[in-house]
Parts: structure tokens; sequence; C-alpha cells
């Protein structure tokens, strides 16, 4: 089960407080490898920032409006559609299934492309369908997550994001892409932009030689930037009998999941160079204009 296919159920982006305390409207952080790149705030997309700005091991830096990663694009008004315009994204690269793009379909700043990659296609959980219900349900919410069971889904979650047929061709997908625009700005997401997402930007990000403690730290900056936009989503379960707290572990993310998501790497392909050469396919000529794209200095 990837959570990020059901954090979501009418509530609307707007209800998250989209800036930071200072009121600012542009945001970074600043971590291990550096200060990430800033992003103007879009109070309908959280959880959208720039994975350009982080060092690397070698000295180099990751470029900046290359790669943003955000939520899905269904939600986004016309003053954020401007936004993401202004940001010169040519390329929106879609994690979602099937039936999550016909529900809410991306809105797309002009000039854009969309390109369709279903990571979990050949999954065989049920559970994201299921997980609308859940809000409403508190009963069934406790059968399905209660007792530690919420960390288990989205451990499997995690090694089927890395290792099932559908997720290497989708991911493969996703890098030939960003070498096919060359170096114009792309945006990548999924649902709520965490787990599918989440592997795309750590993925890269290892790849490009960034410190392992800054690829987690930009993994676990969702925790921050998304999950005040999904309150009313706590609230409904509150009113329906649900302890908030239950819900954590599927609409935030942790450093388990991400260690689980490397492990399975790990024990399938020998690493992320293995990942990348044999899981997806990419030819050392690929890996090296990939660098070449992304790395300055």
């Amino acid at each position: 089960m990837a959570a990020d296919d059901a954090a979501t159920s009418t509530q609307d982006w707007e209800a998250a407080g989209a800036r930071d305390a200072s009121g600012a409207d542009a945001v970074g952080t600043a971590g291990a490898s550096g200060t990430s790149a800033a992003v103007p705030v879009i109070p309908t997309l959280p959880n959208l920032r720039d994975l350009g700005g982080h060092r690397t091991t070698d000295g180099r830096r990751v470029r900046a409006g290359i790669l943003y990663r955000s939520v899905d694009l269904s939600r986004v008004d016309a003053d954020g559609l401007d936004v993401l315009q202004g940001l010169g994204i040519r390329t929106v690269f879609d994690l979602r299934t099937a039936p999550e793009c016909e529900q809410r379909p991306d809105r797309l700043p002009a000039g854009a492309h969309r390109v369709a990659l279903d990571v979990l296609r050949d999954s065989q959980q049920t559970a994201p369908a299921q997980m609308a219900t859940f809000f409403e349900d508190a009963v069934k919410a406790e059968e399905f997550l209660g007792g530690g069971r919420a960390v288990e889904h989205l451990a499997q979650a995690y090694r089927d994001i890395v290792s099932l047929p559908s997720a290497l061709e989708a991911y493969s997908g996703y890098f030939r892409g960003l070498l096919a625009a060359d170096g114009s700005a792309s945006l990548v997401h999924c649902t709520t932009g965490k787990d599918r997402t989440g592997w795309a930007a750590a993925s890269l990000l290892l790849t490009l030689g960034v410190e392992p403690d800054a690829v987690m730290a930009d993994y676990l900056r969702t925790n921050t930037d998304l999950l005040p936009a999904l309150q009313p989503v706590f609230d409904q379960f509150a009113e329906a009998g649900g302890s908030p707290e239950m819900l954590r572990p599927v609409l935030g993310v942790r450093e388990e999941y991400l260690v689980t998501a490397l492990a399975e790497a790990d024990a399938r392909f020998g690493g992320i160079e293995g990942y990348m050469r044999e899981g997806l396919g990419l030819s050392e000529d690929e890996l090296t204009r990939l660098r070449s794209l992304f790395l300055e200095g």
C-alpha cells in the first residue's frame, strides 16, 4: 500500500497553513548538504520544493530550477498555475495509478506536457482503494491500521516501489524523461508527493552523490511541508471516533520507510548504483549525462 494513494479525500489543500511562520513567500531548508533552493509558496500545492541546492560528497551542488516535487496538480488554482509557468516547468511526471489520475486529473501550467508513469500498476494490494472509507469508519481503520499494521503495510509498499515490474518500468521512464528534458524544468508528483515521489527524489539525489543524511532530511521534510495540509483529514477521522495518531504512519513519512526501500535496493540490486543500472537499465553514458545535467561546480 502506498500511503500517498490514500492521504486525501475531499478536503482542499487550502486548509493548510502553506506559509511558514514568518509569512515568507518562498521557502528553502538548510541541511547537512547545504541549503535547498527556495521556491514560491503555492497554497493550493503543498509539499512543493526544488530538489536543487544540495551539496554532493565531491563538493559540487545540485542545480536549482531543474526538478521540483509536489502533491498532484488537481487542486492547483489559476494563480498557482501562473507560478508553475513562471518556474518554466515543461514536463510533469505523474506517478499515480490510472484510477487516481481519472479521479483527480492534473491541471497543467501553460506549455507543459504530462508523462504518465504508473508505479503501482502491478500491485496486488487493494488497500489504497479502501482508504477513503477508513477516514469515516474508525472500526475498519483499527482493523487495518491498528497494532502496528500501518507501518507493516507501508514497509511493503516501499519494497513494491523499488522492485515491482511496473515500478521499475515507471522509474526508468522517469529518469530517461529527465534526460530527454535536457535541463528544462520538470515536476514529479504522485498523490501527496511523499512515497512514490519520495523515492523518485531520494534515488536521484543518491545517484548524484548527495550525502545520505541530507537525502533523508529532504525525505522527512514532508512531515513539516505536508501534514499541516492534511489536518482536515485528521479532524474528520477524530469526528468519526478514531485516534488521529493512528493515521500519522500513513499520512506522514518515517525514516524506516526510506531505509526499507534502500534495503530492498541492496537486496535486489546490490545498492543504488545496481538499482539504476540493473533494475532500471540505465547505461553508464546515461548516468554520466544525468550527473552532467544536474550538477554544477
